[in-house]
Formats: C-alpha cells, sequence, structure tokens
C-alpha cells in the first residue's frame, strides 16, 4: 500500500503557528525517513487554527530538509491566483528540487468570505473561469500557447528541467469529471467529500485517457483501539471549543468525524485496505488530527509498517 501525508499544519494544543509551522518540517523530514510517498502541504486562510496559508513557502524549506519525498500542495487554492504566478512558484520549487515536486490544485475558498474577497476580489465569479484558470495554468507549465495568444511570448521562470505534477483535488463528481476533461490526475478528499466517493473514483478512472487516482483519508492510530478512540474523542472535543469561531463549520466538523478510522495498527490496515479495494485506487493520502504532536507522529510511524 503507498501512503501519503497531507499536513494542514495544525495549532494542536497550546502551540502557536510558529510551532505548527516547525513541526510540519520536522513531521516531513520523518516521513521522508519512513518510506512515505509524498508530502503535501495544504492552503487555508484565515483560519486561526491552520497556520499555513501559503503552501510554497514552507515546501521550500521542506524540499532543503529532505531528500526524497515528493513534496506538493494539497492544494493551491486556484482561484485566489492568476495561473501564470503559481507557475512561476512551483517551477521555482521544482527547480529546486528536481522530480520531487507536485501542484495539486482545486476551487475550494480555504478560509472565510471575507478572506477570499482580500485575497482575490469576487471569489465565485473566478470559481466560475475555474476550466479556464486551469487551462491557463497547465499552458504555462508545458509553454505551449498557441502562437498568437497573447502569453505566447511569456515564460514562467525559471525553467525546470522537469517540470512540477499538476494534480487536480476534490470532493464531487464535478472535480472528478473536470480531472477527466482536463487529462489529469485526481486526488478526492474521501475524509470530506460526497458518500459516494467510490462511485466517483470509479467514474473517473474508467473515463480518464491515463488514469491516477488518490484518496485522502483521516487516520488516527494509537497502540490500543481504547486510546486511539480516546485520542479522537479530546481531539473532536478541543474542535468543537474552537466551533465558536465562524471560520469552524460544525457540519464539516461532523462529517468528517464519521469518515475518520480511529484504532490500532490491525484495525486500522483493515479499514484502509478495504478503502482501498472499494475505491481501487494507487495510492492512500492519511491526514492525521490529534490531541499532540507527539500522538501525530506515533500515529505515522505505526502507518508506515504497512506500506509496501
Amino acid at each position: 500500500m503507498k501512503l501519503s501525508i497531507l499536513d494542514q499544519s495544525p495549532l494542536f494544543a497550546d502551540a502557536d503557528g510558529r510551532q505548527a509551522l516547525e513541526e510540519s518540517i520536522e513531521l516531513a523530514v520523518l516521513a521522508d525517513s519512513l518510506g512515505y510517498e509524498r508530502y503535501w502541504i495544504a492552503e487555508h486562510h484565515d483560519t486561526p487554527v491552520l497556520a499555513s496559508p501559503a503552501p510554497d513557502i514552507l515546501l521550500g524549506i521542506i524540499g532543503s530538509r529532505t531528500e526524497r519525498i515528493r513534496i506538493g500542495s494539497g492544494a493551491v487554492l486556484l482561484p485566489n491566483y492568476r495561473p501564470y504566478n503559481i507557475a512561476e512558484r512551483y517551477r521555482m520549487l521544482a527547480a529546486m528540487y528536481p522530480g520531487r515536486v507536485d501542484l495539486g490544485f482545486g476551487r475550494a475558498p480555504g478560509g472565510s468570505a471575507e478572506a477570499s474577497i482580500a485575497l482575490a476580489g469576487n471569489f465565485l465569479e473566478k470559481v466560475k473561469a475555474m476550466p479556464d484558470y486551469i487551462d491557463e495554468l497547465l499552458h504555462f507549465l508545458q509553454e505551449d500557447f498557441a502562437p498568437e495568444h497573447l502569453y505566447s511570448r511569456v515564460t514562467a521562470t525559471p525553467v525546470p528541467d522537469i517540470q512540477p505534477q499538476p494534480w487536480l483535488l476534490g470532493t464531487s463528481q464535478r472535480s472528478a469529471q473536470l480531472a477527466v476533461t482536463k487529462k489529469l490526475p485526481y486526488v478526492f478528499g474521501h475524509f470530506m467529500g460526497a458518500d459516494n466517493g467510490p462511485e466517483i473514483v470509479a467514474g473517473y478512472l474508467r473515463q480518464a485517457e491515463n488514469p491516477s487516482a488518490i484518496v485522502a483519508v483521516s487516520v488516527l492510530c494509537a497502540e490500543t483501539e481504547k486510546e486511539a478512540i480516546e485520542l479522537a474523542e479530546e481531539t473532536r472535543h478541543r474542535r468543537e471549543e474552537q466551533s465558536s469561531s465562524p471560520q469552524i463549520d460544525q457540519d464539516e466538523q461532523a462529517r468528517f468525524a464519521d469518515k475518520q478510522i480511529v484504532g490500532d495498527i490491525t484495525l486500522v490496515q483493515e479499514k484502509l485496505a478495504a478503502l482501498q479495494e472499494s475505491y481501487q485506487c494507487d495510492e492512500i493520502m492519511v491526514l492525521t488530527m490529534a490531541p499532540t504532536y507527539e500522538a501525530r507522529k506515533y500515529s505515522y510511524k505505526k502507518l508506515a509498517s504497512i506500506m509496501n
């Protein structure tokens, strides 16, 4: 089983932003040594309990501290930016860390409505333009604008020997179909996505020319099932305490808890194997939320024992 890590740079316990980011770097170094396939950083804005609004900045540091693991965004929230800017940033990472950079992108706001407006103006209008934004981004990466296009003489520099690998992230049938149309590999967010996820991914795998799918799952593993359940309940309780903040969606948190895999390594392995079978996916990307950073590290260390 191929496993990867999705990190939201959370502020556990009494941590501040600096500690959360340092813990992300430390966890990436650990993941590199344990044999995980990828380490992706999420993008969130105006969210006090998450510390990374700019994945590419953190990835630049993580790349310098790791050796073999692929690093990437999970995801760049594309409506917030001009595609050219994103092509420049991830080509720069790809130039520094050849053959290791993934460019995952999606269309979620990643924060409050006010933050979206502050970032990009009319966010909803830019969401509607998402297919065009994807085309533009891919043209910059592939350097294949039509000769008559305004951007045909514009290059996203530096030009790396190996381009960043684009991935489309989503949680719905619409995103899966967009991945098919744009001929992109696809990541489905099981931990917050539609209940018919296996059906959605199956449709993508059936229709895509060269399909490649990853499923992102929330997992918490501990020494015993009892301990794992207690840790999950403590995490949930802390999130509920934070839900008075307008940035925390209570319904979303409930869906997250319902889809989380919790247990000792034997139970977690069984459930992950069943999940992989139901999705027929190439790889599973694990998001672990815990009360402490040590509990998170322990969970990832245990999971490493079941990788191929």
